[in-house]
């Protein structure tokens, strides 16, 4: 199997829509192309139309996804969002260290970060793991800046317009979930 000859580090970032759908955006292209993409979801309970498609592309495409079916208290989060996070932590570990994984997406790490679910010296630590052939993709609102630093790519996506906040539409399915 092929592998990238230099697997760089991309951060998307910010507070507007696109982050993850960039991030699996790059996931659909580099299947096209032959890589294994492996994707974590922190804070997501795995019921999103991604899940769903990404099936579909198994093996060349895995994902697994760490979270609870209902909405994480900001200012008290509960034990087992913290155990969640750090086994997300963990099997992302596992399939980025594997000889069989070129691209390696963090879903929503960075607000586990923010939230405290796990730390930034765990995270460091994981990034400095890095085989050189692997593609590393965070995504999430509030990037450290000690990822940013470390990073060959940093996107941030920011809000001109919203339909949740000019309009009240809220979430449609196939559209943000």
């Amino acid at each position: 199997m092929a592998h990238l000859e230099k697997g760089l580090i991309e951060i998307y970032t910010g507070s507007a829509k696109g982050k993850s759908t960039a991030s699996f955006g790059l996931a659909l292209r580099a299947s096209g192309h032959g890589y294994q993409v492996r994707i974590v979801q922190f804070m997501k309970a795995g019921n999103y139309g991604e899940n769903r498609a990404f099936e579909k592309l198994a093996p060349d495409v895995q994902i697994a996804s760490y979270g609870r079916k209902c909405f994480l208290d900001p200012d008290n989060p509960h034990e087992e969002d913290i155990a969640l996070a750090h086994e997300a932590l963990k099997k992302a570990e596992q399939w980025m260290l594997s000889e069989d994984t070129d691209i390696m997406i963090l879903d929503e790490i960075n607000n586990a970060l923010f939230f405290k679910l796990l730390t930034i010296e765990e995270v460091l630590a994981f990034v400095d793991q890095k085989p050189k052939h692997v593609e590393l993709v965070m995504t999430g609102r509030n990037a450290p800046e000690e990822l940013q630093a470390r990073a060959d790519y940093v996107t941030e996506m920011r809000e001109i317009k919203h339909p949740y906040t000019t309009s009240g539409q809220g979430s449609r399915k196939g559209i943000e979930f």
